[in-house]
């Protein structure tokens, strides 16, 4: 096992800046659900306080999923790929302030302006979210990749976890908070965008996206950062340059090649079907719905909101399953025992609730409650490490530069595409099955399991420019090398008579553009190939 050295440190550091966007999502999912079951929230925006319209609420749901999808598909790639992905996370943080503010100060019975919030929201973190993991993936080693990229969904907890403590305090406090027990939920969102924007600073843009923009020495500095040797930062210049080149020659260095290329169509179908079972397993639902099923077996809202943050402070501890995992036993493992062990817990909740008698006014006696609980608490232990973390290392890591920041942000939107299409029948569903409803996420989670063993390839180790070959795709770094006349693709040669920053082949001579010649005065020249 390596060591963990400063440059290590200040890998996981700036990979954990960027994966606070995920804290953004996390949060908001859960915001509705908790301020749904106020009474305060209820009467304040016109509600029947005791049976509340569920298609509107429905409605509201599926307004941010609407947003996230909008920003996701049409803004989240082209700011990523031609700003930055600093700045495409930027944008979604300032973008989620000015919503919370729109959520938490909606005038009385003013529905629509909370909606319009909603949206706001949802196109800031469908942003967010596509620049978070790009910038991750393409700084991250590839033997701990999957490490790192485990954080980004242990965030996603660690945004529900606030949420939901938060709301449970409200709801312990509620006579002297009033109105306060909805709106206090709300404005806490405003801690982490504030704190995306204030850090962003401290840490440096992606070096794939600066030898994009042909920027050079930009991606040697931001390497120099976070690898140990200079070794490690030229071979990894030389293989982003090598890949570059042959997707500009031999493919299409814009969005043309997610249809023209039949290997990246292949990965958006893949990534399109996984982040879309993401949401279908269950857990979508639970996140934002699991008040709604609570209902059912409890009558106290306290007791309710108690249990979903026990739910969100597991769900951290959960997640951490998938840093030891993850690159050990690889993704398609994680995939396929998650949905297996999904798909049975789901069996055994739809049994339980549906099998066993329910009380005058329509709840669970407390032991049948109590193991309605355990076992969404067990279903979040297998969730939250595979579909949940792996979903996102797979999508982040599979495709070529050239379409990156795009097929992220379409992919990753997927699950809000699934998740507003459901989410906006689910409380009908459950309204007229009840605990039947989850037969259904049972069969889903087998299915899931079934098409990862046949379809999904994995990923563990490979470098990022490597991957089209699992696809039935050419290497891209040696192809790139071929064009760029370079002997050995794979590694850059450093010339020790010089200086260890002086880069040259085999031959004696660059191949891949600029020298850097420190002892002689820093002057930069560039050799051709002789």
């Amino acid at each position: 096992m390596r060591l963990m050295t400063g440059k290590r440190a200040f890998n996981w550091y700036i990979s954990l800046v960027a994966a606070s966007c995920m804290v953004l999502y996390g949060y908001d999912a859960s915001v509705f659900n908790t301020v749904q079951v106020s009474k305060n929230w209820l009467a304040w925006f016109g509600f029947d306080v005791k049976k509340p319209d569920p298609n509107l609420l429905g409605s509201i749901n599926t307004a941010y999923t609407v947003g996230a999808i909008v920003g996701g598909f049409f803004f989240g790639g082209p700011i990523a790929d031609y700003a930055g992905r600093k700045v495409g996370m930027v944008v979604g943080a300032v973008l989620v302030i000015i919503a919370t503010f729109m959520q938490t100060f909606a005038p009385f019975n003013s529905i629509g302006t909370f909606i319009g919030g909603r949206v706001l929201i949802g196109i800031g973190q469908g942003i967010a979210l596509t620049a978070g993991p790009i910038y991750i993936g393409e700084l991250a080693p590839p033997e701990i990749r999957g490490k790192i990229m485990t954080f980004w969904q242990l965030f996603y907890s660690v945004g529900a976890f606030i949420a939901y403590w938060v709301g449970y305090a409200a709801t312990i406090y509620v006579k002297n908070l009033g109105e306060w027990d909805w709106k206090i939920v709300c404005i806490f969102q405003l801690l982490v965008p504030l704190l995306i924007c204030g850090l962003v600073f401290t840490i440096p843009g992606t070096p794939r996206w600066y030898i994009q923009k042909g920027q050079l020495e930009k991606a040697r500095a931001a390497l120099r950062k976070v690898r140990d040797t200079e070794q490690e930062v030229e071979d990894e210049i030389l293989m982003i340059r090598e890949a570059l080149e042959y997707e500009k020659e031999a493919i299409s260095s814009s969005y043309t090649a997610l249809w023209k290329d039949k290997s990246v169509r292949k990965r958006l179908l893949l990534a399109f079907v996984l982040n879309a079972g993401q949401q279908v397993t269950g857990q979508g639902t639970l996140n934002s719905y699991s008040s709604t099923v609570y209902k059912k077996v409890f009558t106290s809202s306290s007791t309710i909101a108690l249990i979903n943050a026990l739910n969100a402070t597991f769900g951290i501890i959960f997640t951490l399953n998938a840093a030891w995992t993850v690159d050990r036993f690889g993704r398609k493992f994680l995939f396929i025992v998650g949905g297996i062990g999904m798909g049975i817990l789901m069996l055994i909740v739809a049994a339980v609730g549906s099998e066993t008698p329910s009380s005058s006014n329509g709840t669970k006696s407390q032991p049948v409650g109590i193991a309605i609980v355990f076992l969404f608490f067990f279903f979040a232990f297998f969730y939250k490490p595979s579909w949940g973390a792996t979903t996102w290392i797979w999508t982040a890591e599979i495709f070529s530069m050239n379409v990156r920041g795009q097929a992220i942000g379409m992919a990753s939107q997927t699950q809000n595409v699934a998740n507003s299409i459901f989410q906006q029948f689910f409380p009908i569903f459950l309204a007229n099955c009840n605990f039947y409803t989850f037969y259904f996420f049972a069969g889903i989670n087998m299915m899931l399991a079934a098409f990862v063993w046949f379809f999904i390839p994995e990923t563990k180790g490979y470098m990022l420019e490597e991957m089209d070959t699992l696809f039935g795709g050419a290497n891209h770094i040696d192809k790139g090398g071929d064009l760029l006349a370079v002997e050995d693709p794979h590694h850059a040669y450093v010339s020790e008579e010089v200086n260890t920053n002086d880069l040259i082949s085999k031959q004696g001579v660059a191949t891949i553009g600029e020298v850097r010649n420190n002892s002689a005065g820093g002057d930069e020249i560039r050799h051709e190939k002789a």
